[in-house]
């Protein structure tokens, strides 16, 4: 991944404190770490920690753990989302004043039972899309919800927000030049009572408040880029370049993930692995 000369490096790796870290994390803060070094850039870590009913506080210690046993170093201070709520809340008044926000008062529940009676709602990469039941809304319906207490998300009016960008496009190291398909993804939540910025929202304002430049990360999140994308445009943020890696696997070709239970760098630890075992294992050594 060619970096250019006109401007300074600037990566992160940027984990959420739901568990411990394991060889894919490794190998993504390493080629993260190493692509900024080789370009006399700046490698920069970030917590993940929006989602309070999954992040624990005591797992960030655990992150910063493995991080240094791999013999990594990142520049202080470590943004910590949960710390940082003004900046996404001011995002999302933006969108807002901007007409491309709409509560969305639907349970899963609800979706499901309408997508179900639909028999053919489009598909996106994460299964179906949002049917857009609360889209055809009133605005006085919509206000008189909120009033009564009603629970609700807020989310992107993506076929409005395009009319505004018109065509979008982001550069990635494997794809090359890619064509921004948000709508692939429906229209994405990014906001709810107990989450007040989703994980789109966060990213995308984070990344351009730290100056990331290059984000090298999982194959996996190919997709949300579409999503990015459409956001950097509306709130006028600039476009890093993007290197979206293959995914690590186990002997039997299973994904390596925290839910798949996959052993985590300290377990590797404690059964004897060495930093140098590690760095074989992935690839990246010497």
């Amino acid at each position: 991944m060619a970096a250019p000369e006109s401007f300074p490096v600037v990566t992160r790796f940027a984990p959420s404190p739901t568990g411990r870290l394991h060889l894919g994390h490794a190998f993504s803060a390493l080629l993260n770490a190493r692509f900024a070094a080789g370009h006399g850039g700046r490698f920069l870590l970030r917590i993940e920690d929006i989602d309070a009913t999954r992040c624990r506080a005591e797992l960030v210690e655990g992150i910063f753990e493995d991080l240094g046993w791999l013999g990594l170093k990142w520049e202080e201070p470590v943004r910590r989302q949960s710390a940082h709520m003004a900046d996404y809340r001011a995002a999302l008044d933006r969108l807002s004043a901007m007409g491309l926000l709409y509560p969305c008062f639907c349970t899963r529940k609800d979706i499901a039972a309408e997508v179900a009676r639909s028999g053919a709602a489009p598909h996106g990469p994460d299964g179906p899309l949002y049917p857009g039941l609360c889209k055809r809304l009133p605005a006085e319906e919509q206000e008189a919800r909120i009033a009564s207490g009603a629970p609700y998300a807020l989310r992107l009016h993506v076929d409005r927000a395009l009319g505004l960008t018109g065509p979008l496009t982001w550069e990635d190291a494997e794809a090359g030049e890619v064509a921004a398909d948000p709508a692939s993804l429906g229209d994405v939540v990014l906001a709810r009572k107990e989450t007040p910025a989703s994980y789109h929202l966060a990213v995308t304002v984070d990344d351009a408040l730290q100056g990331i430049t290059h984000i090298i990360r999982g194959q996996d999140l190919f997709h949300a880029t579409h999503i990015h994308r459409l956001l950097q445009a509306l709130l006028q943020l600039p476009t890093p370049r993007y290197h979206h890696h293959a995914l690590l696997t186990d002997e039997t070709g299973q994904r390596l993930a925290k839910r798949a239970g996959s052993p985590s760098l300290a377990d590797l630890r404690q059964q004897g692995w060495t930093r140098e075992d590690v760095f074989r294992r992935l690839g990246l050594w010497p």
